[in-house]
Formats: C-alpha cells, structure tokens, sequence
C-alpha cells in the first residue's frame, strides 16, 4: 500500500471514531432541543405556573453544570470511552425515565440526570476526539462536534414534528410529549453500542502506563517512527520531563493550580478573565436558547396550529445547520471581531423586528424569517466565535482556571434565560403593555451591549501567536481601538 493510501485509510479511521463520538455532540443537542416541542403539552399535563414551566426547561441546565464538573474526574478514572458510555446510560435512564414521569418531581429528576450526560459529553466527547486525531487532522475533526449538536437539534425538531402531525392537543399533553421526550432513547442505544467498537485514547492509556495498549491503538494511524515519539512526547508532558510517576504529576497539577490562582490576581490576567466570562455569558443572553428551547411556544403564538409551529421549528435548525457552516468557513479567513460585529448586528435586528412582531400581533411568516435570520447571525458570531476566542485569549498561566469560570458562566447565563423566558412571557403586566414582545426587546437590548463591549475590549485575534495574545489583549485594555495584526504574524 502506497503511503498516500495509508494516509487516506488512516484519515478514513479517524474519520470513522470522531463520528461514533460526535453522536455525543448530537444526543447533547437532541437532548437540550427536545423540550422545545413538549414543554407546552408538559406545562398543560402537570398543570404548571409560568415559574414551574421554566424549571421544567432549566432543569437540565443545572444537571449539565454538575455533570461538566464532574467529567474531567470520570474520564480520567475511568477513561474517555468508558466516561463516554456512562453518558450514553445517562441520556438513555433520563429519556425512558422522563417520558414515564408519573409526576412533575419524578419528571424534574429525570431531566437533571439527562443534564449530567449532557455535561459528561459536552467535555469528553471533544476531550476524545482531540486527543485521538494527530494535529495535522485535529481541525477538521474538532469541528465535527460543534455541528454536531446542531445537527441533533435539527433532527429532534422534526422527530417532534413527525410525532406530533395530525394529533390532537388533547393527546399530546396526554401521550404526545412522552413520546418525544422517550424518542431520545433511540440514539442514546446507538451510541452506547458504537462506543464499543471505537479504542480508548492513547493518551489516556499513556497516562496509565498501559503502554502496549497505546501503541497498538496508534499503530492503526500513526507510522512505525512516529509511535515511540508521540508516547514520548504524551509522557514528557504528563510527568514534567525529568520527574516520572504519579506522585509527581498530582505535585505538578497542585502547583499549576497554585500558581495560576495566584496569577488571576494579577490586573491583566482578571481583565482578561473578565473579557472571557463576558464573552461566555453573552453567548446565551444572546437569546439562543430561547430558540433552542422555546421556538415552538413563540411561534405557536403567529401560525395556525401547532404542527404548523414544530414544522418551521424544524426548518430553522436545517438553516442554523447552514449558518454554522458558514462560521466555520468564514472564521480565519474575515476575523473574531468582523464576524462578531456583522452576526450580532443580525440577532439585535432580528430580535427587535421579533419583538416588534408580537407587539403588534402580526400573523404569518414573519416571526420564523425572524427567527431564521437570528439563528444564522448567531451562528457566524456567538456560535463559532466563542469558544474559539476562548482558546486564545487566555495565557497558559490561566487557562485552566479562566476557562473554569467561562463554563461556569455559560452555564449560569443558559440558566438564567430559560428559567426567566417563561416567566417574562406569563407576566400578565408585562403582556398588557409589550404583548408578548418585551423578552425579544430585552434580547436585542443586550445585544446592543454586547456589541459595544466586543468593540472596546476584543480585539482581533486572527492569526495572533497564542504566545503574544496578553501584550495584544493588554493593548486593547489600554488604548480601547481595533489593532492591525502583528507584525509577526503570519
């Protein structure tokens, strides 16, 4: 076999794995998006208060905070696969258990543990496939992750069309959301039998001492010469060069903790920090998740029917599919901050036309090209720009400890906005003087800030070396104007 053969087959491998574990990504979409059309069937059957409606949406947020605490601890005891598979038994436990909840309690329980398994995946899956691609293919496979969630919420938008179509809302509040909110057990099952057919990450089996173990895993797509020296490498950067063992390595962790708390006292490294926490938090006060969660609710407000709201629920996620394409493809060739400015310009326009559109009870179309042109700006900003911008800003220093309180501040922000949705939409004085078109206001407001805040304080990191990004955010910080590129960058 020609070496452009074993690349292709060893490309082909890798390809294969990183599919198997973006189904993760897709069960955290299906399982975040699923609500969106059974929370008003759920709300009728259990006889909810606009407060309870959005604790039964926020629910799994908070299961997914604890479960992203907990998922560094599992895949390094019991390692990605088996961490993987955990996930895959939670997803499943909460879609059978959630969808015949007797009671709302026995209902919320349920959706936390589905939170856990969303939390578990959210940082393994793209912990496994990271370290499993060799650098030269880490790119394209990474970003397999991010759509792929997209793709689950896409796919679970039409699955509660499809189950939904020609049925009464009487059945639905009865039998229909059971259905939907079970139909997650479908792809929790794939996954967890696909898991055993994908290897345990080399890294991971270095980590272990399991050495044979990693070199037969490597040799599936990595050459003779380069084995040795990437189980090297994965080695020198475990146990600190000289130093060997694990006593040693729980030593270097306790000092790097050490340290970088006391780094974040430093002035540019809380300013940057803050950036960081910023951009996190932005990202869902954005207003996404009001989409992701209560699309069907909005919309059911300006169409005829319900079926007809969970239908052009579905085709929004095929056009956020499409917007986030878009990001991917546009990132590193225009910027972070041209993206940012031109996608959040879209979802401040969109969600103050959607505002508009409820304030004057407007029927129709209008409200999902709202929608639509809101999920597509999100998608080139907020949706491939944050995560993105928080790999680069922060100095290794404090990376760990700064993308801890980012997460935490997504995660808190999600929270936030689909627990208050609801509650803003059954507040009656509210509804009396806005009719319904406040939250959007509300939305596109913060994106106004968000907006100025990105303009005075990001700057553009394209082609930035990770290693001059402090200078470059402390430059900012000072002087608060858009910088050219360095002059070493390439």
């Amino acid at each position: 076999m020609s070496s452009q053969d074993s690349g292709r087959s060893a490309l082909g491998y890798i390809l294969t794995i990183c599919l198997v574990a973006s189904l993760g990504g897709i069960l955290f979409g299906y399982d975040t998006a699923v609500i969106s059309g059974a929370i008003d069937s759920i709300a009728q059957h259990f006889d909810l208060s606009s407060t309870l409606k959005g604790w039964a949406v926020s629910s799994v947020v908070v299961g997914s905070i604890f479960g992203a605490a907990m998922a560094g601890w599992l895949a390094n005891v019991l390692g990605r696969r088996q961490a993987m598979m955990t996930a895959a038994v939670l997803f499943l436990i909460s879609a059978i258990g959630s969808a015949l909840a007797p009671n709302f309690v026995f209902y919320i329980i349920l959706r936390v543990v589905g939170g856990l398994a969303v939390g578990i995946a959210s940082l393994v899956s793209p912990m496994y496939m990271g370290e499993l691609t060799p650098e030269r293919w880490r790119g394209r496979t990474l970003s397999m992750f991010q759509q792929s969630i997209v793709v689950g919420q896409t796919v679970v938008f039409f699955t509660n069309y499809f189950i939904a179509r020609g049925m009464t809302d009487a059945w639905l509040a009865d039998v229909g959301w059971r259905w939907m909110l079970g139909s997650e057990a479908i792809p929790a099952v794939l996954f967890g039998v696909l898991l055993f057919l994908v290897p345990e990450s080399p890294r991971w089996c270095v980590m272990n001492n399991q050495l044979d173990r990693a070199r037969r895993i490597l040799a599936r797509f990595t050459s003779r010469d380069e084995i040795e020296q990437t189980i090297d490498n994965v080695r020198q950067s475990l146990h600190g060069g000289e130093e060997s063992g694990r006593r040693a390595m729980n030593r270097q962790r306790r000092d790097e903790r050490r340290t970088s708390r006391r780094n974040l006292r430093e002035p540019i490294m809380m300013g940057i920090t803050a950036v960081g926490v910023f951009i996190a938090a932005a990202n869902q006060f954005s207003g996404i998740n009001v989409v992701m969660y209560y699309a069907p609710t909005v919309l059911s407000k300006v169409t005829d029917s319900t079926g007809s709201a969970l239908l052009q629920t579905g085709y929004i996620g095929l056009v956020f599919i499409v917007g986030n394409l878009l990001g991917m493809l546009a990132i590193d060739r225009y910027g972070r901050r041209a993206l940012l400015s031109v996608g959040g310009i879209a979802c401040v326009a969109s969600m103050t036309l959607l505002g508009t559109v409820f304030w004057l009870g407007i029927q129709g179309y209008t409200a999902m090209i709202a929608i639509m042109v809101f999920v597509v700006g999100f998608a080139i900003s907020w949706g491939c720009c944050t995560w993105t911008l928080l790999s680069e800003i922060f100095p290794n220093a404090i990376r760990g400890a700064a993308m801890s309180w980012a997460m935490g501040a997504n995660w808190t922000a999600g929270f936030i906005v689909a627990q208050t949705f609801p509650m803003m939409r059954g507040s009656e004085w509210l509804q009396s003087h806005f009719n319904g078109g406040f939250a959007f206001w509300l939305f596109g407001a913060m994106g106004v800030i968000s907006l100025l805040l990105v303009w005075r304080f990001v700057p553009e990191t394209r082609n930035v070396p990770l290693e001059q990004m402090e200078s470059l955010m402390a430059d900012k910080f000072r002087r608060g104007r858009t910088h050219g590129e360095p002059a070493t960058a390439n």
